[in-house]
């Protein structure tokens, strides 16, 4: 049996609400093939008391005959009802319920929620009114609710401004996995590829736990890329339109944004992203806050400036190798991958995700550091001169310390020269002129395998490895 990795503190939740002393109505939010039904299923193994699982694309009635066909299995009944609206389904559940004996709460657990909802369904309606009726007065249900369409999950379900206000109980986000993770995924199935190779990964695959699933650990890295993605009917080939298909109501925006997004690896403003697009008002304020929910986009404010000029920057690790690499190569070459590592434009991409990658790991450079316990902000910083000075990640202590993070991703200990040096130091003096801070200032590298050793290594001031990314 698979073994569920990590997600020791959503486990945890979901035990907690299963012993509290009141009914619990929890969602499990997340990207598509993030692992949230995997998470239910492993937790609470053959202790279900109803699974219904809402079917893509398929019409209301459809989805009452798949949910009276689930009624059949967990209520042991003989015959197939027929409903011709959620409120009768609803009832038809309580009832299966109200006969059904079980030690501990009953747990209910709808997958794919966002699906049930077809137009005009009234699912929602009747959730409310199965729940505040009849759920919420007991103490002995545990309504699960899954679904990978995040922005109808908050939507609906987290914002409800109706019957369901303040009725969800507790809200679990699937985050991706992080190095750590996917490391011990990977060594959960024998797979002896450093942490190296492991990041390299990390970098097409972003920490979606079924794209490792899908590796195959006797091969090398690029064969596996190429088995993925370049050769005919490749297991990831249509991914991309799949994921935004099945996450957003739309999909055709939010591609046409992230595509934009996908061109400024520095990242776009609010305004610049309204030039580019020719949208503006609710519409893009919304598509970036549902891929913010997602992971797909994040944000940072320019360094003491928390209300202009924030920066959004897409982060999706599959969707920027996908958009750079997968849907450029042609006729889809069964050694692609294999070709172009190596080559000037893989070790530049390389370069900008790694910076990403350092993003993601936040928690962990500040362990490195020796900061976890101290309040901190992030931010970018962008200079006003004519070398365009830029730090990409600026770490701001309160305890009046500014780490000034240097990201750099190389097979071998990062060198640098006497001209690099000068420029750290033109970069550290146009950061205090311009922001007049009178903090001090810490040259902080994050590098693959350390700075080495040189006449001018001694500009940095504190370092971080790969392997401190890879750290709990």
């Amino acid at each position: 049996m698979e073994k569920l990795i990590g997600r020791e503190a959503e486990k945890n939740e979901l035990w907690r609400c299963y012993h509290s002393l009141r009914s619990e109505f929890v969602i499990i939010y997340g990207r598509r093939r993030i692992g949230k039904t995997f998470l239910v299923n492993r937790t609470f193994e053959r202790q279900m008391a109803f699974v219904f699982t809402g079917s893509h694309k398929a019409p209301k009635v459809r989805q009452l005959e798949l949910f009276s066909k689930a009624l059949m299995r967990y209520g042991n009944i003989p015959y197939q009802l027929s409903f011709d609206n959620w409120y009768h389904a609803f009832d038809a559940l309580e009832q299966m319920l109200e006969h059904r004996d079980t030690n501990g709460k009953k747990i209910l657990f709808f997958d794919e929620m966002p699906w049930i909802d077809t137009y005009n369904s009234e699912f929602v309606s009747a959730l409310e009114d199965f729940w505040n009726t009849w759920a919420a007065l007991r103490d002995d249900i545990f309504l699960i609710a899954s679904g990978s369409a995040t922005s109808w999950m908050v939507n609906n379900l987290v914002d409800n401004q109706g019957g369901l206000h303040n009725r969800i109980t507790s809200s679990i986000y699937l985050k991706p996995f992080s190095l750590n993770e996917c490391e011990e995924y990977l060594r959960e199935y024998g797979c002896p590829w450093d942490r190296y190779t492991i990041t390299q990964c990390y970098m097409c695959l972003g920490g979606v736990p079924f794209y490792y699933s899908l590796l195959d650990c006797h091969n090398d890295l690029p064969s596996n890329i190429d088995m993925l993605f370049f050769r005919a009917k490749s297991k990831l080939m249509n991914e991309f339109n799949d994921l935004y298909n099945v996450l957003f109501s739309g999909a055709e925006h939010y591609v046409r944004l992230v595509r934009e997004l996908a061109k400024h690896h520095e990242g776009m403003t609010r305004q610049q992203l309204v030039a580019a697009l020719g949208t503006d008002g609710g519409g893009l304020t919304r598509r970036l806050a549902n891929l913010e929910n997602c992971d797909f986009v994040t944000h940072s404010n320019q360094f003491g400036n928390s209300k202009k000029g924030t920066i959004y920057r897409l982060c999706d690790f599959f969707t920027l190798f996908y958009l750079q690499f997968v849907e450029k190569a042609q006729n889809h070459q069964e050694h692609y991958w294999r070709q172009r590592m190596g080559k000037s434009d893989v070790a530049v991409w390389q370069g900008l995700t790694f910076e990403l990658i350092c993003m993601a790991h936040l928690s962990q450079i500040k362990q490195r550091l020796g900061i976890a316990g101290v309040l901190t902000s992030t931010s970018s910083w962008r200079g006003t001169g004519d070398d365009k000075a830029q730090i990409d990640l600026v770490i701001n202590r309160d305890d009046r310390y500014i780490h000034l993070c240097e990201m750099k991703f190389s097979n071998s200990q990062f060198s640098i020269t006497k001209d690099y040096e000068q420029r750290l130091r033109d970069r550290m003096g146009a950061f205090r002129d311009q922001t007049r801070t009178n903090k001090t200032l810490f040259n902080t590298f994050v590098t693959t395998f350390g700075v080495k050793p040189g006449a001018h290594a001694n500009i940095v001031d504190q370092q971080v490895t790969l392997d401190d990314l890879f750290a709990r």
